[in-house]
């Protein structure tokens, strides 16, 4: 009997930068501007390693 072919699992999950603490869309999260690079998405002349260079990271967002 064959096996079925494994699917990665970051096939139809969006890519997460290192700031981000959850994937897009999550309830309870939202956009915001990179903390590290202050939304320019580069730090000097590499890009930003917290938000991968797009200058916005997903935050939780409200709280109690």
């Amino acid at each position: 009997m064959a096996k079925p072919q494994d699917q990665p699992a970051t096939q139809d999950k969006p890519k997460l930068s290192p700031g981000d603490v959850a994937e897009p869309g999550t309830p309870g999260t939202g956009e915001d501007v990179c903390p590290d690079c202050k939304g320019s998405g580069q730090i000097g002349s590499a890009p930003c390693p917290a938000c991968g260079g797009t200058g916005k990271v997903i935050e939780g967002i409200g709280g109690g």
